[in-house]
């Protein structure tokens, strides 16, 4: 296979490569990249007229559901989801049924991803048995496993010297702990986020407190320890401080929020819309804005969709009973392109986000637009809009608020080695 892409802007942030030009396919690797490539030989065509090509999206926080609720998601619908989003590879959270907190668990992932994945998996495993908060899991044998991260995300890891051991650990085995940051003794029974419209709906609210009181704990152990910290879908105005406290002070951690934190605020669960429950859960348009600060700052450098899948049974019921999450691999980044669109964030700055700093946080070799590397990019177009239905959606699940909308960027291809999938 022979394809040439003609007249396309071409960015790899990794490279810090931002140009229009022409890009080279040959047997699965990019032959060439060039401001013009003029070839004799049989090729074919694609025209990159008003078409971005970047590297495969790396997406650190995806729930594929498999093992124990594939009715909600497994490895095949959810890497297919990832794949019409641009994702290129993705690692999956380890609050499975049963939990990825032993090697056989993440064997099995790793297995049942090579026979049905449509892209690349990574498994992240538990820090604590069952995710209970007791005692660590085997850091050690689940790395030999093949797992390449640890974290007990849906629950925060409230003891502080497992906490500290648990980082210790991984430091030696040059693992990320990603923490899930929240207090549960103040988030306990919380619907949405505390305040006027909690209120308002007689739901019990999340505080800010619950988030940042974790995230600033996990800070100092990080600061004391000298270990890799990673906050996972920070959400609230009262961690920024902090996080450029940490910054100024050395501290070597890492920060992630999620579109649905930059995009929606509180006023989208009015009317009891279970599909808008999420945890955290949306905050306030102040918050919406010190995120999009923060991240034009840099004090939060990635971007994940945290993919939560749900079925109608555990979403079309009364909202206390709901389950909280939403889809989000196939929105990722055209709502991530909002920040390009408001100024906020230049297209390389926002693809570091999405592809060379997640890549940082699992210790993997970002994909890149070089030649000679194995294909893996994606053809987008920042301007086609689209209407979100659950026909469009790859998902097994379609909980998401977005459905009825018009998103502005499509993702119209994606090459995988040999592979190449046009939309």
């Amino acid at each position: 296979m022979r394809v040439l892409i003609k007249g396309a802007r071409l960015l790899d942030p990794t490279l810090n490569l931002d140009m229009t030009g022409d890009l080279l396919v040959e047997e699965g690797h990019i032959k060439a990249i060039s401001r013009k490539i003029e070839t004799s030989e049989a090729v074919e065509l694609i025209s990159g007229e008003g078409l971005y090509v970047f590297p495969g999206i790396v997406d650190i926080h995806v729930h594929l559901r498999e093992p124990g609720e594939e009715w909600k998601e497994d490895i095949e619908s959810g890497t297919r989801a990832a794949l019409h989003g641009g994702i290129t590879r993705v690692a999956c959270m380890p609050n499975t049924k049963p939990p990825n907190d032993r090697p056989e668990v993440t064997t099995y992932i790793l297995e049942q991803a090579r026979e049905k994945a449509w892209v690349k998996v990574y498994p992240i495993a538990c820090i604590t048995k069952g995710q209970e908060g007791k005692e660590l899991t085997e850091f050690g044998r689940l790395k030999r496993a093949g797992a390449c991260g640890v974290s007990d995300d849906g629950k925060w890891v409230s003891d502080s010297s497992i906490m500290k051991r648990a980082l210790l650990y991984a430091k030696q085995l040059d693992l990320p702990v990603i923490s899930h940051c929240e207090d549960h003794s103040l988030s306990r029974g919380g619907q949405i986020n505390e305040g006027i419209l909690s209120a308002k709906l007689g739901l019990r609210g999340v505080s800010f407190s619950s988030e940042t009181i974790a995230v600033v704990r996990d800070l100092l152990l990080a600061k004391e320890t000298k270990a890799p910290l990673h906050l996972a879908h920070l959400s609230v105005k009262e961690n920024i401080p902090f996080l450029r406290w940490a910054k100024e002070e050395g501290i070597p951690f890492s920060a992630e929020t999620c579109p649905h934190y930059f995009t929606f605020t509180e006023k989208e669960v009015d009317g009891y819309n279970t599909s808008a429950k999420v945890n955290p859960p949306l905050r306030t348009d102040e918050d919406v804005i010190a995120i999009k600060e923060a991240l034009k700052e840099g004090l939060i450098e990635v971007i994940a969709s945290d993919h939560a899948p749900h079925s109608p049974l555990e979403k079309d019921i009364e909202f206390e009973l709901a389950s909280f999450g939403m889809i989000g691999l196939e929105f990722l980044l055209p709502l991530s392109f909002n920040l390009v669109r408001e100024g906020l964030l230049t297209p390389l700055t926002l693809l570091s986000y999405l592809i060379t700093n997640p890549s940082k946080v699992l210790r993997i070799e970002p994909p890149m637009l070089k030649e000679g590397s194995l294909a893996e990019f994606v053809l987008f177009d920042p301007e086609e809009e689209w209407e979100v239905t659950e026909e469009k959606i790859q998902s097994k699940s379609k909980n998401t608020p977005l459905l009825g909308r018009r998103l502005k960027g499509k993702v119209k291809g994606v090459f995988l080695g040999n592979k190449r999938y046009l939309f």
